[in-house]
Formats: C-alpha cells, structure tokens, sequence
C-alpha cells in the first residue's frame, strides 16, 4: 500500500426527512447565498423547503447553473458574494451545482488578477484560501461532490478540474427521498458516474490494499444488484438510499487512499462532453469498456481480480475471463438505457482527430496511473469505442 493522507471533515446528514435539520446547521445571523441549478428545485418545492428551513436569515438566490457549470455563469455569483458580503454558500441540486459552488467560493476567496488562472491544471490544489463555510442539499446521487474538495468546471470548449483542501462542504444533507423526482436517464447516468468513479480507483495495479479493494468490490455488486432497480423503482426508499450512499462513498477519497488512480475515462470524456454535448455519464459507459480491451496487459492483475470477485467469473483462462468482465461491465451499462458507443450518439470516425487534438491542446497527452498512456493510445481508444 502507497503513503497516504486522509482528510475528510464533512458532516454528512443522511435518511428521511433530514431537511429540516438545516436550521441547526448554519450560523443563526449567517447570510446565505443558495445557488441551484434549472426548475426542478422549483417544480417540486425543494427550494421553498430550504428556504423555510433557514427561518429568519437573510437569504440571496443564484439560479440557473448548469448541468456542466460554466465560468461565465459562476463570475456572476462570484460578484453577489463579494458585493452582499455573503458568510454562507448553500449548493441546493447535484454534482453541477455543488461544483459550481466550490468554484464560487475558490473564487471569490482568490487574490489573483486573473479568476482564469484557477481552471489551470493543479493551480487550485496548491493555494491556502480561506474559504467561506458551504454546505449541500443533494438531490441528485452521482458526482460524490458532497463529500470531497473537488470540482470541474467548463470555459472555453473544455472541462478543468479544482480542487482544494478548502472546498470541502462543511455538511451535506442526504435525504434519498429528494431524488425520487429525477428523470431515469439521470438516475442511470448517475449509476454509471458512480460506477466509473470506483474502478478508476480500483482496476490500475495491485498494491496489496486489501481494505481499499474489499470496499470498491462492495461498492460496484452493490450498484449491479440496484441500478436497474432503482430506475424501475424509484420510490422504493431502500433501494435509492443505497445508492445515494454508494455515490457519496465512492469519491470521498476512502478507496482511494493509498492505492494508484486512474482518470482517464473521466478525462477523455470531459473531452467528448466538450465537443459534442453528451452527458458525462454516458461518456464513461462508451469510454470505459474501449479502455479496458486496450489497455488489458497494463491491468491484466487488477482485470482479473474485477472478473472473479465482482463479475464471478471464475472459470476459463485469464483473456476468456478478462474479455467476459468487460462484455459483462458493457451490458450492465446498456440493461441501464445507457448507450456504450460513440456511433449511438452520431459521432463517426472523422471526428476522433477533434477529440485528440482537444486532449493535446488541454495537456492530456500522459494519462494513465503510470503516466504512459500517450495520444497514440488515445485514439485507438477512441477508434475501438465507434
């Protein structure tokens, strides 16, 4: 096992009817600023439910973030903070709200010239801010962001990544019944999110983290078991809390303490977002398979442990076991509504020196957990995932 850090002070306040414990939560005299997303906090009375919950404080809204929170938009909010003098950021929606919020407050705690620098690879990582206190009302089971320091941000046709010791959300409410509402592609692309973000941790190479294994394997047949009971069911309580809480614990930094990473898939699907406006969930479903047959020998160990304890294939050599998990892993996606190629979403053969020249121009040139994962490489990903 690698030398590690672990540092993860948020609060997390799960189950039914956990709303209500928001009053208790900020500061009685705090102003806050809650910033959300399109109408369904709206439509389906989320955001009177806040607002109700924070009883007499002084309260400033910041709508419309977007699904892929851009720049220009979160500029906005940077400037209401700043002129209202606001002590507290409220993220009310899923993974693009609560990362736009982390930006908002990266931002406005910035003492730099220019707010851009901070969407530069590693920049944020290596500031001391002091940031404001934020919290999350999360109604959207996908992104981890309620319990982790990071966040991507679109300017300029790309996705940068932040991410900061700071921007941990001081508490994030759970309650599984606030996502009943979401359409099931949502609920699906969040099974997929949820999914890719554990074998990015987990399928690299051995390191002997026995712990950090046991949980990532608990983590994906759990999602097997309930992703596609979940989109058929979606006010059975149980099985939505369960993957509410998969979402959270995949990213909160647990599994991946101490054992080599993986963000490829997230990488060259950012790109493909990017260009062509397809959501990120579906990204990693077409990327993640195409991945795998490239890159079997580089994972061959970690491969095959996916295919005997996740995928319980334990019969048949090593490349029979390897090629069957990945099929197995390309159903799961598909039993979900989740297309797995870049033909289902019309984007052709032509288009892959679009994509390569996006990851060249954005530094994305060295991918991989051992860095060796070139442009080359990249297109015969891309190639495979037609």
């Amino acid at each position: 096992m690698k030398n590690f850090d672990f540092y993860n002070p948020t609060h997390i306040v799960f189950g039914k009817n956990r709303l209500e414990e928001l009053d208790s939560l900020i500061d009685k005299n705090a102003k806050v600023l809650i910033l959300y997303g399109g109408g369904s906090v709206i439509k389906f009375g989320t955001l009177d439910k806040v607002k109700a919950s924070l009883k007499n404080r002084k309260i400033i809204e910041f709508g419309g973030i977007e699904p892929n929170p851009k720049y220009e938009t979160l500029i906005k909010a940077v400037e209401i903070v700043k002129k209202e003098n606001i002590d507290f950021l409220l993220a009310v929606g899923g993974g693009s709200v609560m990362d736009g919020t982390k930006f908002v407050n990266l931002a406005a705690n910035y003492d730099g010239e220019k707010l851009t620098d901070l969407l530069k690879y590693g920049f944020s990582q290596a500031l001391t801010i002091k940031s404001l206190p934020m919290g999350a009302v999360v109604t959207l089971p996908a992104t981890g962001s309620e319990m982790n320091s990071g966040g991507v941000i679109s300017y300029n046709h790309g996705k940068h990544v932040i991410s900061n010791p700071a921007l941990f959300p001081k508490f994030s409410i759970l309650d599984p019944t606030l996502t009943f509402t979401l359409p099931a592609s949502q609920v699906a692309n969040g099974v997929v999110d949820t999914f890719i973000h554990v074998v990015e941790q987990y399928v690299t190479y051995p390191v002997n983290a026995k712990f950090q294994d046991r949980v990532a394997e608990g983590i994906l047949l759990s999602l097997i078991e309930i992703g596609r009971e979940t989109i058929d069911n979606p006010e059975d309580y149980n099985i939505r809390a369960n993957l509410v809480w998969c979402a959270t614990m995949a990213l909160n930094g647990l599994i991946g303490a101490g054992v080599p990473q993986d963000w490829t898939t997230h990488m060259i699907g950012h790109e493909l977002t990017a260009l062509f406006g397809i959501d990120h969930g579906k990204t990693l479903a077409i990327l993640q398979p195409a991945i795998w047959q490239v890159r079997k020998e580089q994972k061959r160990e970690k491969l095959l442990q996916y295919a005997e304890r996740v995928w319980d294939i334990k019969t048949g050599d090593d490349d029979n076991k390897i090629d069957l998990a990945i099929s197995k892993t390309r159903d799961f996606f598909e039993s979900l509504g989740v297309k797995t190629h870049l033909s289902d979403y019309d984007i052709t053969a032509e288009k892959i020196d679009d994509i390569i020249n996006a990851l060249e121009n954005h530094g994305l040139t060295a991918m991989s957990e051992t860095r060796d994962l070139t442009l080359e490489i990249s297109r015969k990903i891309l190639e495979i995932a037609i």
